[in-house]
């Protein structure tokens, strides 16, 4: 599924997560319910949000996907932060942006790694 230039794909039980360069306001606020309608529709262990392309980090944003990642493991799955340039988390840092028990990964596919080696953070192993 696109949702104004946002991708959404399920990988196994996994959502992968593409967002551009600069998304503005609506999209991430449309992007939010959705992935979480997604979540539970397919009952998914995992979301992996794709920063790569992300070129610029305002307040707005940085808060909207933190309540994402935290909306995320009340319905019991994991969000991981893949590809997160240096600028961008320069900024987030600059913002007061705390990932807190959040992960992080270098790419999309250390996430998948993280994520298929540890599952969902609720689940046992």
């Amino acid at each position: 599924m696109i949702i104004n230039n946002i991708s959404v794909v399920k990988v196994r039980d996994i959502l992968l997560v593409t967002i551009p360069g600069d998304p503005d306001d609506r999209s991430v606020t449309i992007l939010q319910s959705s992935l979480l309608q997604a979540m539970e529709k397919y009952e998914s262990k995992g979301v992996i949000l794709d920063l790569s392309q992300v070129n610029t980090l305002d307040s707005y944003f940085a808060r909207t996907i933190i309540e994402t990642a935290q909306m995320v493991a009340l319905m019991g799955g994991r969000t991981i932060f893949a590809g997160m340039q240096v600028g961008v988390a320069i900024t987030a840092t600059q913002l007061g942006l705390s990932l807190d028990n959040l992960q992080a990964a270098l790419n999309v596919d250390r996430a998948f790694e993280i994520l298929e080696k540890n599952g969902p953070k609720n689940e046992k192993n």
